[in-house]
């Protein structure tokens, strides 16, 4: 077993998909979307799955929602970190 193979934490998977609806990917370069990311995830709590599929089938839609407000939350404070940042250096 190779644990980066095999499990995965499916907040992931979430942060990934609003940061592309957001298009926040288009807005900041790699280096800020790494940081980004780090500062997205370690607001939230690790939900570690083998397959995406599992998630989905034990889920229940007021947890599923729970999980997608949790993300845009985290995704906000980010945002606002980088944007604190950024003032900062200017």
């Amino acid at each position: 077993m190779r644990l980066d193979d095999d499990i995965h934490n499916f907040y992931e998977k979430l942060v990934l998909e609003e940061i592309e609806k957001r298009k926040l990917n288009e807005r900041y370069n790699d280096d800020v979307m790494a940081d980004f990311c780090c500062t997205v995830l370690n607001q939230l709590p690790p939900r570690y799955i083998r397959y995406d599929v599992d998630m989905a089938f034990y889920l229940t839609q007021t947890d599923r929602l729970d999980m997608q407000q949790r993300v845009e939350l985290a995704i906000n404070f980010a945002i606002d970190q980088i944007a604190k940042k950024k003032d900062i250096n200017e």
